[in-house]
């Protein structure tokens, strides 16, 4: 511990959040908070889905503190990506990827406030496989963050010891600071800039959670008239218990599998009605863009 020199740390951490500032913009959101965004390639920014609204405004202000006018190319609900095109040349360097990350690992998250830069570090508190998200997105990692920082950084980078990204900060239940990795930032990317949005399966009908000694699933409340739901013969009061096989366990459950992988995918429900069960063969469609 002796030849630990606490100010070359300090000045490296510093250093390494310095060298990304310039990767970084911040932007007002619709809860009249600031949010980051970063960077990603060829003049496109990335930040968090939830910070950003439709139809709205959007104006960056980048590092060098100028203020530019952004288009909201599209929005994945599913990953919690948005991507932003400054308008005119917006130049701003972009960041390399980061090797394979362990518990303990260094991480430093990038903000930026109005022009000014952010930076905090802590440790990767949880590395995980892949996950699916609680809007059906599939995660390519689970990684947690054991960082305390504010709604600021949300939407930015965060980094590893050597400066590299890992991918961007969001926020999860509680305000649990984590990480979308930079492959399904990629993933993302790649599917906004070519259709501006990520197709969404859609079933068509309104669920309520059931928990009872007879069914334990999504009881259908509802069905829109041109969905998927109603023209394969689902009516109101039908209790979804199963998905090819696989137990419901209720709305919830159901929307995760609602993925952008599942439009136009065939599936088996198994349903209950007035008491018995049955199977119902439908293809899930492309959820209406709102």
């Amino acid at each position: 511990m002796s030849d630990f020199n606490l100010s070359a740390f300090s000045d490296a951490i510093a250093d390494i959040a310095a060298t990304a500032a310039p990767a970084a913009a911040s932007f007002a959101t619709h809860h009249h908070r600031t949010a980051t965004a970063f960077h990603w390639r060829d003049g496109y920014f990335v930040t968090a889905e939830e910070a950003v609204e439709a139809g709205e405004e959007i104006e960056l202000t980048l590092a060098s503190g100028e203020t530019v006018k952004a288009e909201l190319v599209g929005r994945d609900p599913s990953t919690g990506v948005a991507l932003l095109k400054p308008a005119g040349a917006a130049t701003a360097p972009a960041l390399a990827r980061a090797d394979a990350v362990r518990p303990g690992s260094l991480a430093i998250a990038i903000g930026n406030s109005e022009g000014a830069a952010l930076a905090v570090f802590g440790t990767i508190g949880e590395v995980g496989p892949a996950w699916r998200s609680m809007r059906g997105g599939t995660i390519d990692r689970r990684i947690n963050l054991a960082v305390n920082t504010s709604g600021r950084f949300e939407g930015g980078p965060v980094l590893d010891a050597k400066g590299e990204l890992i991918g961007m900060l969001l926020f999860g239940p509680r305000r649990r600071a984590l990480v979308m990795p930079y492959e399904t930032i990629e993933r993302a990317v790649a599917t906004l800039r070519e259709k501006g949005h990520v197709a969404r399966g859609y079933l068509g009908a309104g669920l309520h959670p059931v928990r009872d000694r007879d069914a334990y699933g999504a009881m259908v409340m509802s069905l829109d008239d041109n969905g998927p739901a109603k023209a394969a013969g689902l009516s109101l009061g039908d209790i979804i218990v199963a998905w090819n096989g696989e137990t419901v366990h209720g709305p919830r459950d159901l929307i995760r599998r609602l993925g952008p992988d599942s439009a136009g995918a065939p599936v088996t429900l198994g349903v209950v009605r007035g008491g018995e069960q049955r199977d119902v063969a439908l293809t899930i469609g492309e959820k209406p863009l709102s």
